[in-house]
């Protein structure tokens, strides 16, 4: 008798726990049904490619950044990032004067002259420490200055994150790149590799925070590329958002500071940025 109560006792438990664990997994489905991301229209596309790019910086870009970051010293990445930065500064400048920016373009134009030549061919950025302030620009940001809108939010393969209109000025912005005209094929993969391995290697420990931090790292680093993105296009001044907008803010990874989660997500991001191989890995200026 005493055991067959123990056994009814046992099934009801047991009855009561899977109903729990039922519950616990329904509502968990549930939560996983979000609403669509105004800018991600093509969210499910744009997921898979960012598995994709992941997959390809674990297998290939991050361990070759990883060896770079262990085997260069100091001064030689320094001096590496310098002169990447004094060739980007050139394209920097023709697109703040194609946004009517004339004063931060004269500005552009004398950090080159200077890191040119005192800073022996850019090695060393004699212009900052002359008050000539860096700025970073590309044709995406132009195009936003002259009314172009910026379209849904677009992962591209290696690439990564970017709206339609910054995707549609991407070949421009290669095309400007002072390293894709060099005529020796084997120094201008060799320019190109050594940019993406140094730019890899630099946001290392910031990839990692991320990883470490983020619930959802596809929708935080979308959220957060959208928002510097609108940031820097307006010159640091975005104008303030309506309280639909603000909805869609990121959420910041736990356990994580505000600025620790800021530069976390920003070198995330950016990793998807270092993919492209060339170009700037910021943006400012304006938007329509």
């Amino acid at each position: 008798m005493i055991d067959v109560i123990q056994m009814m006792m046992l099934k009801k438990t047991l009855w009561r726990g899977s109903a729990i664990l039922v519950t616990t997994l329904t509502l968990a489905g549930c939560a996983t049904v979000k609403h669509p991301h105004p800018d991600d229209p093509w969210e499910r596309y744009n997921r898979a490619m960012f598995s994709f790019n992941e997959g390809v910086d674990k297998v290939v870009l991050k361990p070759l950044a990883t060896g770079y970051d262990t085997v260069a010293p100091l001064p030689v990445k320094t001096g590496v990032g310098n002169f990447f930065g004094n060739l980007g500064d050139i394209w920097t400048g023709i697109n703040n004067f194609l946004q009517g920016k004339g004063g931060d373009g004269r500005s552009d134009t004398a950090r080159v002259l200077i890191n040119s030549t005192l800073g022996i061919f850019g090695l060393f950025d004699v212009a900052t420490d002359m008050g000539f302030e860096k700025h970073q620009e590309d044709f995406g940001q132009t195009l936003a200055v002259w009314g172009v809108g910026k379209g849904p939010y677009f992962v591209l393969p290696f690439l990564g994150p970017r709206t339609l209109r910054d995707a549609a000025a991407l070949p421009v912005d290669f095309y400007a790149d002072p390293v894709a005209h060099l005529s020796d094929v084997a120094s201008r993969n060799a320019l190109v590799g050594l940019r993406v391995v140094h730019e890899r290697a630099a946001l290392l420990g910031a990839s990692r925070a991320v990883e470490e931090g983020s619930l959802d790292k596809y929708g935080y680093i979308r959220d957060f590329y959208l928002q510097r993105r609108r940031y820097e296009i307006y010159d640091g001044r975005p104008p303030r958002e309506r309280f639909d907008d603000a909805r869609s803010a990121p959420i910041q990874p736990i356990g994580l500071s505000a600025i620790e989660a800021d530069d976390a997500a920003t070198g995330s991001m950016r990793i998807e940025l270092v993919r492209a191989g060339g170009g700037n890995l910021n943006e400012q200026g304006r938007e329509q």
